[in-house]
């Protein structure tokens, strides 16, 4: 293994600079760079240009979780940052979700050798996603509940509980470090349901519920908080304890009859930080399928 060379996440932050649109006003800023840091022994994550990228390094070659934003650039960055934790091959890429911040580069993996895993929703989902970035590649491994790669004497499972941020979530876990990455079913931010691409936030709290059952004590968000990259067991289980805060009073909204377009300024949030009265939530094709499974929940016979 070469000697791993650190990118200081503050250095990191502070070569973010505004960029400018042709009119001169001012843009949102550019992906921060790249930047490397020891997780655990041979367990590496990098920051920056998208979601959370995890390096699993064996004595046979490289186990990735999730790939970056679309874009030779960024694939070229990141390959930079993996060989500078080892030159060993990629032979493995998980991709927790269709979203291209994570599963942008696809197609650049496949294309030098590696086998790209994912649940076959993701597969199926990238038949219409379309962004503005461009399509991502398709994967060349699929699964259904659950997919084991052993790869140099480390063993990494590959689960699909529920549909919660998409119909398409992988969970990476590495039982032998206790360590579990999650895409953005877990992130460090205010999390988002694509209900257009199978999401759902009653189901969510189910998959929750699954992750809470390992072993673990790291957990890689997709997105991280603000000086905080990774997450432990205890932060996890107060993210768990605002989902179902947050399902809990929506439902309770429903039941009072709270009509679908004042729902989310109803529910009170500011406690647990998240701001969900926001034009994402409010457009319909998330809103209207929100309702309804709120509805259903709401409707249920309650229990003896």
């Amino acid at each position: 293994m070469l000697l791993k060379r650190l990118f200081p996440l503050a250095a990191a932050a502070a070569m973010i600079v505004s960029a400018q649109t042709k009119d001169g006003k001012a843009g949102p800023p550019p992906p921060q760079p790249q930047a490397v840091q020891q997780i655990k022994p041979g367990l590496f994550l990098i920051t920056g240009a998208g979601g959370n990228t995890s390096i699993r390094v064996t004595k046979d070659g490289l186990i990735v979780g999730d790939t970056k934003n679309l874009g030779e650039n960024f694939y070229n960055e990141l390959m930079d940052r993996i060989k500078s934790i080892s030159t060993m091959p990629v032979k493995w890429v998980v991709v927790t979700h269709h979203h291209q911040d994570h599963s942008g580069n696809i197609q650049r993996f496949v294309d030098a050798g590696a086998k790209v895993v994912t649940h076959e929703n993701l597969k199926k989902n990238l038949e219409t996603y379309n962004p503005p970035q461009g399509k991502p590649g398709n994967p060349n491994v699929t699964y259904q509940k659950d997919y084991t790669i052993k790869l140099g004497g480390v063993t990494a499972k590959v689960y699909h509980f529920e549909p919660a941020h998409t119909s398409g979530d992988s969970i990476l876990y590495y039982k032998d470090l206790k360590v579990v990455q999650c895409g953005d079913v877990v992130v460090g931010i205010a999390p988002n349901i694509d209900f257009p691409f199978g999401g759902s936030g009653v189901h969510w709290l189910k998959t929750l519920d699954s992750i809470a059952k390992l072993d673990f004590d790291t957990l890689i968000p997709g997105h991280s908080a603000p000086n905080q990259t990774t997450m432990t067991k205890a932060d996890f289980l107060a993210y768990k304890k605002k989902w179902e805060t947050l399902i809990s009073r929506a439902v309770e909204q429903v039941k009072k009859g709270t009509p679908k377009e004042q729902l989310l300024a109803s529910i009170k949030t500011d406690d647990i930080g998240w701001n969900v009265a926001t034009p994402q939530w409010n457009a319909p094709a998330r809103l209207d399928p929100f309702y309804a499974e709120l509805k259903a929940e709401a409707d249920k016979p309650a229990k003896k």
